[in-house]
């Protein structure tokens, strides 16, 4: 096992890296840096785990595992035989290896891959399948080769327990970061208007409870040769979630989106603190007790049904928040800015846009409300 600090990469959508930052050097990782496409910093393999665990915001955790040049295949093939694959993969576990090639001689990247399987192959025995759950993945740029394992496996939105989906659905990654933009710390109650399968309330909910996103899952990093199964569990049973005040309301027109977000909700274990009914948006009212974050995605008219019809939805709920909840902030999700003014909301300059599905979205989110 390498006890030398290497490189670690937390990806996330272009646009997000900031929040994806403040995140990350919350949870202890002070150093980190924003760089495009997402959060890099220095660290070992016990901190590759913690992020794993706990990010919220990154969608992987990549590890840097070390570098060389090559000009040629055969240079490439030679040097790979003499890498330390057996400090980082095992000789019974199935990797798969993909390639890039930019601005170098080596320009074939099919080529280049065919040369590292066959390194790791024959050195250390380990099988070679296009299917492999472990992911090595070799980028060629400028001559210089860069290794790095993708140490979560499936991408880290899926948290283990979200098994129906609505149409057009939020990735838990980005609600979270959404969340965080918003300046949710975990500490107000959030209310859902078109809440979906409840992607915003339970990422909302388990940060107030201090639970950690990977929880119920497994990784690819726990078929390394570096993983250490009593380290990780030490560090799973350091999870000390809280037992917050708050609650959060979630609410749909659609029955099926009410009965299947209710039972994300329960299966993700934050049953104690969701309420998620039936209700369409000009019903919606303020609840009891002190203001805190309205947070929702309508539709777009992109991708669900079209835009014309949806300037009423838009104003209806512009009409509900600005009567009926003063003192609460606002965050809206959209790709179309003249959906988000057709609120009448005092929105502030959005942020840049954000890939999400193909569209580009922004987050339009007010002070508190008068």
């Amino acid at each position: 096992m390498t006890e030398a600090p290497f490189e670690i990469f937390l990806s996330t959508a272009p646009g997000l890296e900031p929040y994806l930052l403040k995140e990350t050097q919350e949870l202890g990782f002070h150093e980190a840096k924003a760089t495009p496409g997402g959060v890099s910093f220095m660290g070992t393999w016990p901190d590759v785990w913690r992020a794993n665990l706990w990010s919220r915001g990154a969608s992987r955790v990549l590890a840097r595992i070390g570098s060389f040049r090559a000009f040629h295949l055969a240079q490439l093939d030679k040097r790979a035989r003499k890498f330390p694959w057996g400090d980082l993969l095992r000789p019974n576990v199935p990797v798969r290896v993909e390639a890039t090639c930019k601005k170098s001689k080596i320009y074939h990247d099919r080529a280049a891959a065919q040369r590292i399987e066959r390194a790791i192959h024959e050195t250390l025995g380990a099988p070679i399948t296009k299917d492999a759950s472990l992911r090595l993945m070799m980028r060629i740029e400028d001559d210089l080769c860069t290794f790095s394992l993708d140490t979560s496996g499936a991408p880290l939105h899926q948290r283990g327990f979200k098994q129906f989906v609505a149409k057009a659905p939020m990735r838990e990654t980005m609600a979270a970061l959404l969340l965080r933009a918003c300046g949710y710390t975990g500490t107000e109650p959030v209310v859902d208007p078109m809440c979906g399968s409840g992607t915003f309330l339970i990422e909302a909910a388990e940060m107030a409870k201090g639970l950690a996103s990977g929880r119920t899952r497994s990784f690819a990093f726990e078929d390394l040769a570096s993983f250490d199964s009593a380290a990780w569990e030490t560090l799973r049973a350091a999870e000390k979630p809280n037992d917050p005040d708050q609650k959060f309301l979630g609410f749909d027109r659609d029955t099926g989106a009410v009965k299947g977000a209710n039972e994300n909700v329960a299966r993700a274990g934050v049953a104690d603190v969701i309420s998620i009914t039936h209700q369409p948006v000009s019903n919606l009212n303020r609840p009891d007790g002190p203001p805190g974050l309205v947070i929702v995605n309508p539709p777009y008219g992109a991708r669900i049904g079209t835009k014309k019809p949806l300037y009423g939805l838009y104003a209806s709920l512009g009409e509900r928040l600005k009567n009926h909840f003063s003192g609460w902030r606002v965050g809206l999700v959209t790709t179309e800015a003249d959906l988000a003014k057709t609120t009448g909301l005092p929105f502030i300059q959005p942020g840049p846009p954000i890939a999400h599905g193909g569209l580009k979205i922004k987050l339009w989110t007010t002070t508190p409300l008068p």
